[in-house]
């Protein structure tokens, strides 16, 4: 097998504004791995509140190239993956979310079938996703929800956790005018105190919204639980729910778990958490990093399993280089062919191990 990667930058549309932090752009890392002439694909993305870098990244692909000559195939290494045994186990969730979008790939390819087929679903998956509306002017927020609304999207995402709860609000108040019948979701990112939010939840409800995101900071999981118990709206844990055990901690004490597999660590993480919660009354959201298609298309492949999906990342990008999960109106829908169903859109620049000179790629010969 031959693992191969190239960085890339995704610029947005527009920035993201949200509680703590505003966004332009975002650095990307893809990843091939090849065998026998055919090739899965998957995608990292940089992000700072991870702490994890795009160079992080490719070294820590570099020693998982030279992990996967313990491998006779993908099958064999897709298996370890799952069983803890590859990567190396200091690897970031997020390197080993990729790894295995590119063997689910390379698998499913290789199977000629698709990766929910893999994963045990007949049909493809689709989704109403959720589109996010940044912090941001109400006249502005107003016009990107009825804008919206015409081209589809039933369910928007409005970002909270401006210096002033009210102008929140009035954002909120504005998107309800301008998209009536939308259901709406709010995500503060954690900017709120438990007073803070016990006051204004309330109002949200009576606006109309549908559930709150990570009212407040993370660290305290035993709060989050203390508020969800008395909120009007269904709380949905995010920050504070990084991987499986964050998830024991909160199965049955809220009322969702926003699982995004860059944190979780991918499909097969995201599968335990999913079983975790199945009957506890703690439902699913499957949510996602600014990223390209192919970075969105395995949590797509899980998207039935949902009752909140928030896979929107590939929308906000100004170009996306990868294609194959729709959501342009509002709906994304997982591809029918062999593995993830995504492709490059022409003139995008793949990694290829056989026409990098520079050093980019590892072989891994087997």
């Amino acid at each position: 097998m031959k693992l191969s990667r190239r960085t890339v930058r995704l610029r947005l549309t527009e920035p993201l504004r949200i509680s703590r932090s505003t966004m332009a752009a975002r650095d990307a890392v893809w990843l091939a791995i090849e065998h026998q002439g055919q090739r899965g694909y998957g995608e990292a993305v940089a992000s700072t509140y991870y702490h994890l870098d795009a160079e992080t990244i490719g070294r820590l692909l570099d020693e998982t190239a030279l992990e996967l000559a313990r491998f006779s195939g993908p099958e064999t290494a897709l298996d370890a993956l799952r069983e803890g045994a590859l990567p190396g186990p200091a690897t970031p969730p997020a390197v080993t979310a990729a790894v295995e979008s590119a063997l689910l790939d390379l698998v499913g390819k290789r199977a000629d079938v698709p990766v929910h087929r893999l994963l045990g679903t007949q049909e493809a998956p689709r989704a109403a996703t959720a589109r996010t509306i940044g912090i941001g002017s109400r006249r502005a927020a107003g016009e990107e929800a009825g804008r919206l609304a015409r081209h589809g999207f039933s369910v928007i995402k409005v970002k909270a956790g401006s210096p002033d709860p009210e102008d929140d609000l009035e954002r909120v108040l504005a998107v309800r005018e301008a998209a009536p019948y939308a259901r709406l979701l709010l995500d503060p990112n954690g900017a709120w105190t438990p007073a803070q939010a016990a006051a204004l939840l309330p109002r949200y409800a009576d606006l109309g919204v549908e559930a709150v995101e990570q009212p407040i900071a993370p660290g305290r999981p035993e709060a989050l639980a203390r508020l969800a118990e008395g909120s009007p709206i269904p709380v949905i844990a995010d920050e504070d729910a990084v991987g499986f055990e964050d998830a024991r901690r909160l199965v049955g004490r809220v009322h969702g778990i926003n699982v995004k597999l860059a944190k979780c660590g991918g499909v097969h993480a995201a599968l335990r958490i999913a079983d975790l919660l199945a009957g506890s009354g703690t439902e699913l959201m499957l949510g996602c990093l600014t990223a390209s298609s192919l970075g969105l298309a395995p949590a797509v492949h899980l998207a039935d399993r949902a009752r909140w999906a928030d896979l929107d990342g590939h929308l906000l990008l100004a170009h996306d280089p990868w294609t194959g999960i729709g959501g342009t109106d509002g709906t994304v829908r997982a591809g029918r062919q062999p593995g993830l169903g995504v492709r490059p859109v022409p003139g995008a620049d793949l990694p290829n191990a056989a026409a990098d000179p520079a050093g980019l790629a590892a072989e891994v010969p087997r």
